[in-house]
């Protein structure tokens, strides 16, 4: 909702105070797009980054950006080519990747069409935070939408550097795929749903929210429909990826601790900021406390176990 009906950008302070920080639609022809449905990310320059479903300029949704103080920079109103072949609809919220591009999806447009998306299968894009778009891949590029169709949630970056993500419908039987793509475009369908149980789906239907690595390497996810009682699954995907380690936050002064998190951390003999060695505690096998060490510099985070090393799958930010 919000004053115009058409949702808000907010802060709540953590003692409760509430801030409106921005109302859509509150532009000329609601050029400022509206019916934003995703989560925020915070970009390394300190502003967050955003989508909304509708409005813009052509209708289609557009990308922003805002700052913590309140102002909105509308960056991409999709739906600025023709047959909305750059995309519209973006619903899952973006990633920005370690080579500084914000990248996302689209629920309908794109240069493909089918019986499942009248007005186009959706699509894969990069944007830059100058607002440059960039579109990796159109859904529905192969026949009879094998490789999914309607892109619903967000992509996530796994450690090897690819983007995964999860299409609505569309794939061979029609219930939604698990894709990999890489940065150049490149998209290969890792599941289909459906594939097992025939009309049963025993494996799930209809993945509508994207994936998270899990620190074991392995992916998780749900889907709403299909299952052994038809209520939707909850269901993990490996690919071979190896364990690594994440820090809960992604940056911090010299002298905060840290926490990092981890599969089997037990035994852990030493802990690095970008090469620099950090004093830490082991407080559980799937925690480990760290301290920023003085003279640490922006970079990955080591944590050497008995059973190897284990790097961060982002680079830790030191905040000067």
């Amino acid at each position: 909702c919000g004053p115009l009906g058409c949702g808000t950008v907010f802060k709540v302070a953590p003692s409760g105070t509430f801030t409106t920080l921005h109302s859509f639609c509150s532009e000329n022809n609601c050029d400022d797009g509206g019916l934003p449905q995703a989560a925020l990310v915070q970009g390394r320059d300190g502003s967050l980054y955003g989508t909304t479903e509708s409005y813009g300029a052509h209708l289609g949704g557009t990308i922003f950006k805002i700052t913590p103080g309140g102002t909105l920079t509308t960056l991409y109103s999709f739906c600025s080519r023709s047959n909305c072949a750059d995309g519209a609809t973006s619903s899952g919220g973006l990633i920005q990747a370690p080579d500084g591009g914000f990248y996302g999806t689209t629920y309908s447009g794109g240069t493909n069409t089918s019986d499942l998306c009248d007005y186009g299968c959706g699509t894969v894009f990069e944007i830059n935070p100058s607002g440059k778009l960039r579109t990796l891949y159109s859904f529905c590029s192969q026949s009879s939408c094998t490789d999914g169709a309607s892109p619903m949630a967000a992509l996530v970056q796994a450690t090897d550097g690819n983007f995964y993500g999860t299409t609505e419908t569309g794939g061979v039987n029609g219930g939604g795929t698990v894709f990999q793509i890489t940065p150049a475009g490149t998209l290969a369908t890792l599941h289909v749903f459906c594939s097992e149980g025939g009309t049963d789906c025993t494996d799930g239907a209809n993945p509508l929210v994207g994936l998270i690595q899990d620190t074991n390497g392995t992916f998780y996810g749900t889907t709403v429909n299909g299952g052994a009682n038809g209520d939707g699954t909850v269901f993990s995907l490996s690919v071979g990826l190896g364990p690594f380690v994440k820090t809960q936050t992604s940056s911090g002064n010299v002298g905060a601790t840290v926490k990092i998190l981890g599969t089997d951390l037990t035994g852990a003999t030493s802990v690095s900021f970008n090469g620099t060695a950090a004093t830490f505690t082991v407080p559980s096998k799937s925690l480990i406390k760290a301290t920023v060490p003085v003279g640490a510099t922006t970079g990955f985070v080591t944590v050497t176990t008995p059973r190897g090393t284990l790097t961060s799958s982002q680079q830790f930010r030191v905040r000067p």
